[in-house]
């Protein structure tokens, strides 16, 4: 078995070949067909989240240990069953719902495994993942049944899609009457703008600060783009809402988007934050109530939204964001090509 590995925080990813491991109890062992290559990678290999003031989250603190095979999203095919698994077939293809909780605790039982309260076992966070030509699945009922998507197609679908779908059922009372607000075009603005559409959305404005991502955007049917960066960005966007701001999603998460989707919420509005840039961002505490503000966080999604959201990508005419396949061994070169602001898309690793 090849894989590319953390061995540090802040060094590049290693090498590492071992024999397969087999399958027990409920376990699933399969072969990697893709492995999506995600902005959270990035902050695994820093090591910790920025938290503003000087202050990092540990990821050391949170049950993170080295060596750790990245890789979150990722589709495989079967090839081995422990004796208590049941539902799965060898030859079988899947999707990998990878945000695997306790199962015990209150989350867990409600169906939000993602918000594990007890002691979370994410694929390729606290379980190795799919950067990696074969991975271990702990039980069939996270493989899902690709319903005839493609695998490099299929693979972001278990964070990018899913944070993405997750994002917009916060948000999907606003947008199916008029126009919301979406703050960067990564991989997740853009699947965001495909699955907008499928829900009946009545489409989005887009803010990103690089030209190639703003063109992406358009492309992928944004009704404007904005620079963030222009001095105007707040008038220029208001004009392209044509209406009151009354929801948006941030999928870059830092201060200065943070305060610019603030600053536009009409009074009633919702601002979603799903991007883990970093930082801190101070709001004025007396216009929450005056204008009765909701700033919600969302973190990924449940098992049962990755399955509708597979649902709604099988019927979609094409691919819902660019992908960019490319061979397991430039797993080092995807990070820094991500971080460096050079994928449009979605970079997906093919062993």
């Amino acid at each position: 078995m090849k894989s590319y590995q953390l061995v540090a925080f802040g060094a590049a990813l290693e090498p590492n070949e071992r024999a397969n491991p087999q399958p027990s109890g409920t376990e699933v062992l399969l072969r990697t067909r893709a492995a999506g290559v995600c902005h959270s990678d990035l902050h695994l290999c820093e090591g910790g989240y920025d938290l503003g003031g000087g202050k990092v989250l540990s990821l050391t603190d949170r049950g993170v240990r080295l060596p750790r095979t990245l890789g979150h999203e990722t589709v495989g095919e079967v090839v081995a069953i422990g004796p208590d698994a049941t539902g799965v077939a060898v030859g079988d293809i899947r999707l990998i719902y990878p945000w695997i909780g306790c199962g015990s605790c209150a989350n867990c039982t409600a169906g939000s495994e993602n918000l594990c309260l007890g002691a979370p076992a994410n694929l390729g966070v606290h379980r190795d993942g799919g950067y990696a030509d074969h991975i271990l699945a702990p039980h069939p009922r996270y493989l899902l049944d690709l319903k005839g998507i493609e695998p490099t197609a299929a693979a972001p679908l278990a964070c990018s899609g899913l944070t993405t779908y997750s994002a917009l059922r916060k948000v999907m009372d606003v947008a199916r009457r008029q126009p919301i607000l979406l703050i960067g075009a990564g991989g997740l603005g853009l699947m965001c703008l495909a699955l907008l559409k499928a829900m009946g959305g009545k489409g989005a404005v887009v803010v990103d600060l690089d030209p190639a991502k703003r063109d992406a955007a358009l492309q992928a049917g944004a009704l404007a783009v904005i620079d963030g960066a222009a001095p105007d960005a707040a008038t220029q966007i208001n004009q392209a809402l044509g209406t009151p701001l009354l929801a948006g999603i941030d999928f870059v998460g830092n201060p200065a988007t943070a305060a610019l989707g603030f600053d536009l919420l009409a009074k009633g509005g919702k601002m979603v934050i799903v991007g883990l840039f970093g930082g801190a961002s101070p709001w004025s505490l007396p216009l929450f109530p005056m204008k009765a503000l909701t700033v919600q966080g969302s973190y990924v999604g449940n098992l049962q939204e990755l399955h509708e959201l597979v649902d709604l990508v099988s019927t979609l005419p094409q691919t819902p964001l660019p992908i960019d396949a490319r061979p397991l061994d430039q797993a080092n070169q995807a990070l820094d090509d991500l971080a460096s602001g050079r994928v449009v898309g979605r970079a997906v690793l093919v062993p």
